[in-house]
């Protein structure tokens, strides 16, 4: 009985997915879950920007955590006085996102060791979370979601970067320890064009694998 039920339910699913690409085109239909997957780590890097502002005094004009647009949140702020309050507010979600996703991968992978064999392979493990119970499954899920959206959501934007290089360029005759930031602004900008290049996802994975290893997941 139960599984006629999974079985209705994924036929239903896919039916409605079929149904939505029809309707709305499959690129439409992709775009739109890429948004829903990104929430979370959209939702942390704005509330980063937010109370870093909050943090060094910079009067915050309008906060948006998430929308579908473009972009898809941002935070409008006055602007700061000093290089290093520009420089704080772009950085921050760098620093927070990562915090924020290794805390997920870190607990996922506590989750994985306390249902699988200690030492055991990961093939052993995966096969263990996947035998669980439900509880632990959806758990599982919700911990490499966060994971993944949050880390993957690490790197400062482009307008992060513009909005550092237009003060370097303008303050470093007066203040040159401004230079220091420069390469922060190339890594960016590097950063941002290597995301085509899925460089966010693989900063995201390679967090999770580092929780793994720190945790001892993989018997290491």
């Amino acid at each position: 009985m139960a599984a006629d039920f999974v079985v209705l339910a994924v036929a239903i699913v896919l039916a409605i997915a079929v149904l939505a690409a029809m309707i709305l085109g499959i690129t439409t239909l992709l775009w739109f879950g890429v948004q829903l997957a990104s929430i979370p780590g959209i939702v942390v890097h704005e509330f980063a920007h937010k109370k870093a502002c909050d943090l060094v005094g910079v009067p915050v004009l309008e906060v948006v955590y998430f929308r579908f647009g473009t972009p898809s949140g941002y935070v409008r702020h006055t602007q700061p006085d000093r290089y290093r309050e520009s420089f704080v507010i772009s950085v921050a979600p760098f620093l927070v996102n990562t915090v924020v996703s290794m805390a997920a991968f870190l607990g996922l992978a506590a989750l994985v060791t306390a249902v699988g064999t200690e030492g055991a392979p990961p093939g052993e493990l995966l096969d263990a979370i996947w035998t669980a119970s439900r509880g632990t499954l959806a758990l599982a899920v919700v911990l490499c979601w966060l994971g993944l959206s949050v880390g993957m959501q690490a790197f400062p934007s482009t307008g992060d970067a513009n909005t550092l290089w237009t003060r370097s360029r303008s303050e470093w005759r007066r203040s040159p320890v401004v230079l220091l930031a420069v390469p922060f602004v190339l890594v960016i900008y590097v950063a941002n064009l290597l995301s085509w290049l899925w460089a966010d996802v693989l900063y995201a994975v390679g967090l999770g694998i580092v929780a793994f290893y720190a945790v001892g997941a993989f018997g290491v």
